[in-house]
């Protein structure tokens, strides 16, 4: 395993530097990403070079933990905690286990209590599993029509214990209690667009991937295919949004992660997009573009996830 990473380290080493760009010259990111298309994941320092990589195959979440290690999925059921320091295995976990459906997973966390959450796709189900491996709790989530590859994007355990969940195939966030009950929940909307099949620019729909709750109590949502960002209230009235068309020189594909930084910035995901536009987009709330990132040589058109870890060498949490 360390030869393996030393061996794409090389080759990192001699490929084209790593391109980001700062619409205010002062700002530089350190991040955790990953890309299906290329098999890889890796922490990019703010001097844009690379840190650590390792392979992976399909992945749709990941986390630097705060012991320094990194949370991610090396394939659709099987979740790993990683030493980067020595690529050595610390916690792992295969989901799936005791049933005969066909399970993926897109969505789990590190909790606050030393458990990790793990939300299956299939079953749709999320699971609570301890540090030796033991599902200690079980949530049943309200899935129309499971499918192991539509039942959910992104879920984040609330500060409330209650657990936001974008259902990708129904275009729908929903807010579970710890019975499996759902308390909120908000239809993304197709803003009178007929959908349109595609992965990139030309695709639409509302198959929502990330959401979040604000400080404010409100909820911000990337809304997958339907290339937007959207910021609703409890009361479903959307108070602010971000459209494919409104950043001079970008255009939004699929928008994956969100990530709000102490400044107030929303860090977003633009997967699927192609070459012609950044992976990685940085905005202000009054949508100028302060940072971005662009690297097709080294990553490809499936950068679905992001992590920003530093900004001009300080932590963002």
């Amino acid at each position: 395993m360390i030869r393996r990473n030393a061996v794409l380290l090389l080759l990192f080493s001699l490929s084209t530097p790593f391109f980001s760009h700062a619409a205010e010259p002062d700002v530089r990111h350190s991040f955790l990403t990953a890309d299906s298309s290329k098999n890889l994941i890796a922490i990019i320092g703010d001097d844009s070079q690379l840190q650590w990589s390792h392979q992976i195959g399909p992945l749709h979440d990941l986390h630097l933990l705060e012991n320094g290690n990194v949370l991610f999925q090396d394939n659709w059921t099987h979740i790993v905690e990683m030493n980067p320091d020595t690529n050595q295995v610390v916690w792992e976990f295969t989901a799936g286990q005791n049933t005969d459906r066909k399970v993926e997973v897109h969505a789990f966390e590190r909790l606050a209590n030393g458990n990790t959450m793990v939300v299956e796709s299939g079953t749709s189900r999320i699971l609570e599993v301890d540090p030796n491996g033991k599902v200690v709790k079980t949530i049943p989530l309200q899935v129309k029509e499971p499918h192991h590859h539509r039942d959910t994007r992104l879920v984040r355990k609330l500060d409330s214990g209650n657990y936001l969940v974008c259902h990708e195939g129904e275009g729908l966030v929903a807010e579970y209690n710890a019975d499996g009950k759902i308390v909120w929940q908000y239809k993304v909307p197709l803003f009178g667009e007929k959908p349109r099949k595609g992965h990139g620019v030309e695709g639409y729909g509302n198959q929502c991937f990330a959401a979040l709750r604000l400080k404010n109590g409100n909820t911000l949502i990337s809304t997958g295919n339907g290339h937007r960002v959207i910021e609703v209230t409890p009361k479903k009235e959307i108070v602010w949004s971000l459209e494919q068309n409104e950043l001079p020189g970008i255009q939004l594909a699929w928008v994956t992660t969100l990530q709000v930084l102490p400044n107030g910035n929303i860090v977003l995901g633009n997967c699927h997009a192609g070459p012609e536009n950044p992976q990685i987009i940085e905005v202000t709330r009054d949508k100028k573009v302060v940072w971005s990132f662009k690297d097709f040589d080294r990553f490809g058109n499936a950068l679905t996830n992001t992590q920003i870890l530093t900004t001009n060498g300080k932590g963002v949490n």
